[in-house]
C-alpha cells in the first residue's frame, strides 16, 4: 500500500523511540469517574514507523449492517490479539511500558493492539465507548498511540454534554481510564479539510473491546 503523509516538523530524526511516562504524562480529570491523561510526542520517529506500518500490517476493509442495508467501514483495520507478535518492536516496548506505568491503576497488564489506518478526512469513526466485554461493567483503560497526520479526537458524555477535543497525530499518546468508556463515548469525526492519513493503535487489557 502506498500512502503519501506530511511528516511533523518536530519529528525529523532517524530513530523511532519513546520517552518516559513518568513525570511527563498529564491527567484531564473528566465528569462519573472518567479521566484521560496525554502526553503529545511521546514517539519520536514516528513517521518513520508510520510508513513502516502503511507497507507491513495486513490491513482490511470490514463490512457491517446498518439498518436495511450493509456498508463498508470508512477505515482500514488490524487487530493484534494477545498470542499474535505485533509488527514492530517499538509497539512491544510501548504496549510494556504503558502495562508498567498505569500497574497499581489497572491491576493488569496491556495485551492486545487494535489498529486502524484512516486514509482522508471521509474516513471516520461513530461515537462511542468500547463497552463490548468488560468495558461495559467495569473501570478499564485504553491507550492510544496516534501516528502520521493529526485528527480530531472528540469526546462528550454519554447522554449529552459539551463535547472535548484533542488533536492527535505525530507521536501522540492519550489514554482513557477510570469510568470513561461507560460514561463518555469518544469519536473520530469526518472532515471537508485537507488532511493526510493516520494510524491509530489502540491497546487494550485482555476482554476489552
Amino acid at each position: 500500500m502506498s500512502t503519501l503523509s506530511q511528516g511533523s516538523l518536530f519529528d525529523l530524526g532517524n530513530d523511532i523511540a519513546l520517552r518516559p511516562l513518568a513525570g511527563a504524562i498529564r491527567r484531564r480529570p473528566l465528569s462519573r469517574g472518567a479521566w484521560i491523561d496525554l502526553l503529545p510526542g511521546w514517539l519520536s520517529g514516528a513517521d518513520l514507523l508510520f510508513d513502516e506500518l502503511v507497507d507491513t500490517v495486513g490491513w482490511h476493509a470490514e463490512e457491517r449492517q446498518m439498518y436495511e442495508r450493509v456498508v463498508e467501514v470508512p477505515r482500514l483495520l488490524r487487530f493484534y490479539g494477545e498470542q499474535e507478535t505485533l509488527p514492530h518492536p517499538i509497539l512491544v516496548q510501548a504496549r510494556e511500558m504503558l502495562s508498567s506505568h498505569y500497574a497499581t491503576e489497572l491491576g493488569e497488564p496491556f495485551r492486545t493492539a487494535g489498529m486502524c489506518l484512516y486514509r482522508d478526512g471521509k474516513d471516520s469513526v461513530a461515537w462511542h465507548g468500547d463497552t463490548i466485554g468488560r468495558g461495559k461493567s467495569s473501570d478499564t483503560m485504553v491507550a492510544i498511540l496516534s501516528l502520521g497526520s493529526p485528527r480530531s479526537l472528540m469526546l462528550r458524555p454519554r447522554g449529552g454534554g459539551a463535547a472535548i477535543r484533542q488533536n492527535l497525530g505525530h507521536g501522540d499518546l492519550l489514554v482513557m481510564g477510570g469510568s470513561c468508556q461507560r460514561t463518555w463515548e469518544h469519536a473520530i469525526p469526518k472532515t471537508t479539510k485537507a488532511v493526510g492519513p493516520r494510524i491509530s493503535i489502540q491497546f487494550r487489557p485482555a476482554g476489552v473491546r
